[in-house]
């Protein structure tokens, strides 16, 4: 491990030398694709030079980047051992360590953790950002032997593919890092299902299937890259516990801090800990949703029975509506209760004014209505049983916005099923009912 660790660091200086000469323009190298490739002459310019030393050369034969024919010149034989020796930087350049961001995918995420653990004194690398950090052989190892804080001074990880497979995972899932991020909950992503192969091998060929494969975990690149190519739609991040209380929606405050950038824009700040933030995602660029925490107080006026029913809700805002949304309750409603969920949406619908919240009933439903009205009868004209709503707390978290919204109807709370309720804001409502 020691020896990988020492070649590790020597590979990475290589970056961060050439790191000196384009400095100035990190963000246009990672975001533009029409920079990776360079013309012949601008190649002949790069300061990074590339030798190939084998039994029968003594000086070394120069391997210019992507120029293949040079490796047939330089006589590369592919089934031979590859020892790559790469030296730091001059310390007549005057570069500063702290100006130095690596990022390091996979196995390189570790790599890039053991550059900048080499590094000794107080003068560290400035930043590390680890992509979906390799999981096999690191899980659980300690810091010295993993990408972690220590190794930066500042370090923030992507977690897309932490879902366990005999005991393994492809990503690390433990926090390495000041910030880990964890999109979907980290153990997968979407439209990364095996039920996407299809559109996979439609789109690449039969490498489509290795794509389905390395999706979720490649998806952590993409994360970064879109931090750079869509500045107005930054993704943010929330600190909680777990995935499951963050689909409650009840992890959505930024106060002291609690929320982050994902990505290249993030705010750097060292922690005494890690902070493991949650957030969800679209299946592709850009990778944006807006997360809304809708609270609803539910009276289940059947007592002793507790249902499961099914609900969407449309919502309408001040620049767009979204329609029909499913509304998935972790448990079942019985008694008197607030439940508290998670709604994303693709598009920003601008501030909330209106919400159609309906349960999504059927003539099964009529009917277990009509075999409780026989087993406990009312008396005729009586209204039946049913759910009372009456109001829905809800806050964006983009925003941090707080709003109320009560029945359009106050003298009707009552939902049945196939039904529909509308809700409007009613915060002024409160305040004078709250003066009296």
């Amino acid at each position: 491990m020691k020896s990988l660790q020492f070649l590790s660091f020597l590979l990475l200086s290589c970056i961060i030398t050439s790191a000196n000469t384009y400095g100035g323009k990190k963000k246009e190298a990672l975001g533009s694709q029409s920079q990776h490739t360079r013309t012949k002459k601008d190649q002949q310019n790069l300061e990074t030079k590339f030798r190939l030393y084998t039994n029968t050369t003594e000086g070394g034969c120069q391997i210019f980047f992507n120029q293949l024919e040079t490796l047939d010149k330089c006589s590369f034989n592919a089934s031979l051992p590859l020892v790559m020796i790469v030296h730091g930087w001059s310390k007549s350049i005057q570069f500063s360590r702290s100006n130095a961001h690596l990022i390091g995918y996979s196995l390189g995420a570790h790599v890039s953790g053991f550059a900048g653990s080499y590094i000794s004194g107080t003068n560290k690398i400035g930043r590390i950002t680890g992509l979906d950090p390799a999981g096999p052989l690191f899980e659980g190892m300690s810091p010295t032997d993993r990408l972690s804080p220590d190794d930066a001074n500042f370090v923030d990880a992507i977690h897309t593919f932490t879902k366990q497979h005999m005991g393994l995972s492809v990503g690390i899932k433990q926090p390495v890092a000041h910030f880990d991020f964890y999109p979907n909950g980290g153990t997968f992503q979407p439209g990364c299902h095996i039920m996407h192969v299809y559109n996979h091998i439609a789109q690449y060929g039969i490498t489509g299937i290795t794509q389905t494969v390395k999706c979720a975990h490649e998806r952590s690149v993409h994360l970064f890259i879109d931090s750079l190519l869509h500045n107005d739609k930054q993704s943010t991040a929330y600190w909680c516990n777990d995935i499951n209380t963050f689909n409650k929606g009840m992890c959505l405050s930024c106060r002291k801090n609690r929320c982050n950038t994902l990505g290249y824009n993030i705010r750097e700040e060292r922690l005494p800990k890690s902070r493991q933030l949650f957030l969800k995602t679209r299946a592709h660029m850009p990778f944006k949703v807006y997360h809304y925490q809708f609270k609803i107080h539910f009276i289940n006026e059947i007592e002793g029975k507790q249902i499961d029913p099914t609900f969407t809700i449309s919502l309408t805002g001040t620049k767009e509506d979204a329609k029909n949304l499913p509304i998935t309750l972790v448990e079942g409603i019985n008694g008197n209760k607030t439940y508290s969920f998670l709604i994303t949406l693709d598009t920003d619908i601008g501030e909330l004014i209106m919400i159609k919240f309906k349960w999504e009933g059927t003539a099964v439903w009529e009917n277990i209505w009509d075999t409780v009205q026989t087993i406990i009868p009312w008396t005729k004209g009586t209204r039946r049983p049913g759910l009372i709503v009456k109001t829905i707390r809800v806050k964006a978290g983009e925003t941090q916005q707080k709003m109320t919204f009560c029945s359009q109807s106050i003298d009707n709370v009552h939902l049945h099923p196939a039904q529909q309720k509308t809700f409007v804001r009613c915060e002024d409502r409160f305040r004078r009912q709250n003066r009296k």
